[in-house]
């Protein structure tokens, strides 16, 4: 855990990658399947217009989450988020996600779309430039006929494994 600027940082070793949440005082501002000096960089650089706050990052707890959650213990994340990386629409559309699809359900981007009245082609780009993955499941958004893509972890194998452990999807024989 490296502090800045009332930013910190917490890693916890998973089956998809070392996984890292960059944490201020308000909650979760972003998460990545990959931690390395780049994006912690590429967050603090994100950050810097924002003045720094008073409080300590929860990272313990948001640390102890994401290991529960990856040991499928926990189901429902609880630490608050910190949408301020995020557009307008962006929150919007991640704020719904994030609040009424649950751990083991999907829905595609086509349902988005009809319940915000932004296109799907829009949705697919939101989610791909969701800041806080795994988080705010952008994983549970899938295609009308498929996976659809996925920017985090190993790509689409990331999201695969993460539905299954979910249990949205079936294991695989391979």
């Amino acid at each position: 855990m490296v502090g800045w600027m009332g930013l910190s940082f917490v890693s916890v070793p998973t089956d998809v990658g070392l996984v890292v949440a960059a944490v201020t005082a308000e909650g979760v501002v972003a998460t990545s399947f990959d931690d390395g000096p780049e994006f912690r960089e590429r967050v603090r650089e994100r950050m810097s217009p924002f003045r720094d706050e008073p409080g300590e990052p929860e990272t313990a707890e948001v640390g102890r989450q994401l290991a529960a959650y990856f040991a499928g213990e926990l189901k429902e994340f609880t630490v608050p988020v910190d949408w301020r990386l995020m557009s307008t629409t962006q929150r919007r559309v991640l704020g719904l996600l994030f609040e009424s699809v649950p751990y083991g359900r999907a829905v595609t981007y086509g349902d988005l779309a009809h319940e915000t009245g932004i296109p799907a082609r829009a949705i697919g780009s939101i989610m791909g430039s969701n800041p806080i993955p795994i988080i705010v499941p952008c994983h549970r958004v899938v295609a009308g006929d498929g996976l659809g893509g996925f920017s985090g972890g190993t790509g689409v194998e990331s999201k695969r494994w993460l539905l299954t452990m979910e249990g949205h999807l079936p294991p695989t024989l391979f």
